[in-house]
């Protein structure tokens, strides 16, 4: 694990996410509208990913984070190439 990746998961394990995981997409890969159960909080590794949800759309490269509320309503795409992102869940 990198430096960079474990300061990441101690922040988030700070802001009260007890578990944090990577996952990794495929390029293009798409999940239509879903909810999850839990909070979840994203920091984009590599690639890139654009999030729909509460009616706005945003983009998010390498370095950004992007956090979700437990019941929203959300989709994302990733871009043309792999994307890889650090997920933490409260």
């Amino acid at each position: 694990m990198s430096a960079g990746r474990k300061s990441l998961e101690q922040e988030l394990h700070a802001e009260g996410f007890p578990r944090t995981y990577v996952w990794q997409d495929a390029p293009n890969a798409f999940y239509s509208d879903h909810t999850h159960a839990v909070e979840t909080a994203h920091i984009i590794l590599e690639g890139e990913m654009t999030l729909t949800h509460s009616g706005e759309t945003r983009n998010y490269g390498a370095g950004e984070r992007c956090d979700v509320p437990a019941g929203i309503v959300h989709s994302a795409k990733m871009g043309s190439r792999d994307c890889k992102y650090l997920i933490g869940e409260k």
